[in-house]
């Protein structure tokens, strides 16, 4: 019981559990498996690779931006509007959401 407790009272003081194991844990409580979970964060120096008609497209991680074609932009957005010429969510055109999963 002491380390119930123990545990409940960090978690107060943490701030308790992430929104994506509450979500999984919900999941798991309907009787359903819980969604993989996907990295938030891409770790600076990775790239992204995108292919989109018939062409390749390679994005540069850096610490506060991203590099394509030796430009930078602020966000995965701007690139992937740049690419499609549509407003599309960057991370989603990237893969990075599973709603968005695009097969790289």
């Amino acid at each position: 019981m002491h380390r119930v407790l123990g545990w409940e009272a960090q978690a107060k003081a943490g701030g308790g559990l992430p929104t994506d194991i509450k979500r999984a844990l919900q999941s798991i409580i309907k009787g359903k498996p819980p969604k993989r979970a996907v990295p938030r964060k891409v770790a600076t120096g990775a790239y992204l690779v995108r292919e989109w008609n018939g062409r390749t497209y390679q994005v540069e991680v850096l610490e506060n931006s991203f590099r394509m074609d030796g430009r930078e932009y602020r966000s995965l957005t701007a690139i992937a509007k740049k690419i499609t010429g549509a407003n599309w969510s960057g991370p989603r055109f990237f893969g990075l959401t599973r709603a968005g999963a695009t097969g790289l």
